[in-house]
C-alpha cells in the first residue's frame, strides 16, 4: 500500500537520521544519570551559546516546557496574559491551571499575535485583592495561526513588559521555523524574553524540548521546578543527544527552512484554484486555507490534514523537514482535481 505524506502535523514526521545516529552514539556504555553527564553538558552549552542564555533545561515535551517556563515567572496568585487561541490555553488540557493553579487571561487576536495595546487592556485589575494579578505575558513564536512576530514586534513587547513589571515567555515549539522565516538568529528572537522554549520534536527530534532561561534571576530555582514537575530525565543523555544532532552543524535551521519552503510551494501551487482561498500569508510551515465542505470531505478520503475552523471551513496544512517537492506537488494536484469536480 502506498503511504501518502501527512499534511496534518509536523509531529507526524519521523525523526531525522542525524538525530537517531547521535542517540545511537549516546547509547554506548554507562553514563551518569539526571543530566550529570558530558552529553547533557555539551547540548546545554550549545543551546546557551545559540541563544545567549543564562541557563537551559531539557524536558520531554512541549506542554511540559510551557508549564515549566511559565512556572518560573509566577507566584500562586498571579496570572498569565495570552492569546485566546494559544496552545497553552486551548490544547494542553488545562495543564497550567491544574499543575500551577494559575489563571490564564486570554485576549482575542486576529492573527495570533499580542500587542502592547492588547496586553494593556488586561491590566485593569491590578491591585484588586479579589482578582488574580497579571504578572506574565505568554506568546507563541510561531503562533498557532502560522504567523511570526517580527523582531520589531518582539522588541516592542519586551519594552512594554519591562515598563509594566511583566515577565515575557515565548512558546517556541516552532521557533526554528520563525528564525528561518525572519532570517535572524535565535539570540535575536530571545533577547526580549525572560524565558522561552526551543522545540526539537517538530523539527526532527524523537521527543525533546528545551526551556531556555534568559533572565539571570530565574536560573537558580529552575532545576528544582523541573524536578517537582516530573521533567528531570534519569537518562538525560538521550534528550541531549537529540539536540546535539540538531544543533551541532545547524541541522535545526536547515530542517526548518526546508519545511517553510515546502509550505510556500504548497501555497503557491493552490493559489488561484476555484473555491480555495488562502486564509493569511504563509510565514512558517503552515498553510491555512478555506475550502468548500464537500471539497474538504473528498480530499480527506485520501489525505490527512486538520479542519481548523469547521464553521468557516478553514483547514490547516502542515509541512515538515522530510516533506518533499513530490509530496507537495501530489497534494496540489489532488486539491486542484477535487476543486475541478465541483460541488
Amino acid at each position: 500500500m502506498t503511504m501518502r505524506k501527512s499534511f496534518a502535523s509536523d509531529n507526524h514526521a519521523g525523526a531525522h537520521e542525524a538525530v537517531l545516529r547521535m542517540m545511537a552514539r549516546a547509547n554506548a556504555g554507562d553514563v551518569a544519570s539526571y543530566g550529570d553527564d558530558a552529553w547533557t553538558e555539551r547540548a546545554c552549552t550549545s543551546i546557551q551559546e545559540l541563544f545567549g542564555a543564562a541557563g537551559v533545561l531539557l524536558v520531554f515535551n512541549g506542554t511540559a516546557a510551557n508549564v515549566l517556563g511559565i512556572s518560573l515567572l509566577l507566584r500562586p496568585y498571579e496570572a498569565v496574559i495570552l492569546p485566546e487561541g494559544a496552545h497553552l490555553s486551548v490544547d494542553e488540557c488545562g495543564a497550567a491551571e491544574r499543575v500551577l493553579g494559575s489563571k490564564l487571561l486570554t485576549v482575542p487576536t486576529p492573527d495570533g499575535k499580542l500587542t502592547p495595546a492588547l496586553i494593556a487592556g488586561r491590566l485593569g485589575d491590578r491591585g484588586d485583592v479579589h482578582r488574580a494579578q497579571p504578572r506574565a505575558v505568554a506568546i507563541s513564536q510561531v503562533t498557532e495561526r502560522g504567523t511570526c512576530y517580527t523582531l520589531e514586534e518582539l522588541r516592542a513587547l519586551g519594552e512594554f513588559c519591562r515598563s509594566e513589571g511583566l515577565r515575557l515567555y515565548a512558546d517556541g515549539a516552532r521557533l526554528a521555523n520563525a528564525a528561518a522565516h525572519l532570517g535572524c538568529t535565535l539570540a535575536d528572537i530571545a533577547a526580549p524574553m525572560d524565558v522561552l522554549s526551543f522545540g526539537g520534536t517538530k523539527n526532527g527530534a524523537v521527543g525533546a524540548e528545551a526551556v531556555v532561561v534568559m533572565a539571570e534571576d530565574l536560573v537558580t530555582d529552575a532545576p528544582f521546578q523541573r524536578k517537582q514537575q516530573m521533567q528531570l530525565a534519569s537518562k538525560m543523555r538521550y534528550l541531549a543527544a537529540q539536540f546535539l544532532g540538531l544543533v551541532e552543524d545547524g541541522l535545526w535551521l536547515r530542517n526548518a527552512a526546508h519545511a517553510n519552503l515546502m509550505a510556500r510551494r504548497l501555497a503557491d501551487g493552490i493559489r488561484g484554484v476555484t473555491g480555495v482561498e488562502l486564509w493569511q500569508a504563509v510565514e512558517s510551515n503552515a498553510v491555512f486555507a478555506s475550502l468548500r465542505p464537500d471539497h474538504i470531505e473528498r480530499l480527506q478520503r485520501e489525505w490527512e490534514f486538520y479542519v481548523w475552523d469547521e464553521r468557516a471551513h478553514v483547514v490547516r496544512w502542515m509541512t515538515a523537514f522530510d516533506t518533499t517537492e513530490a509530496d507537495v506537488d501530489s497534494f496540489i494536484a489532488a486539491v486542484r482535481a477535487t476543486a475541478a469536480d465541483g460541488p
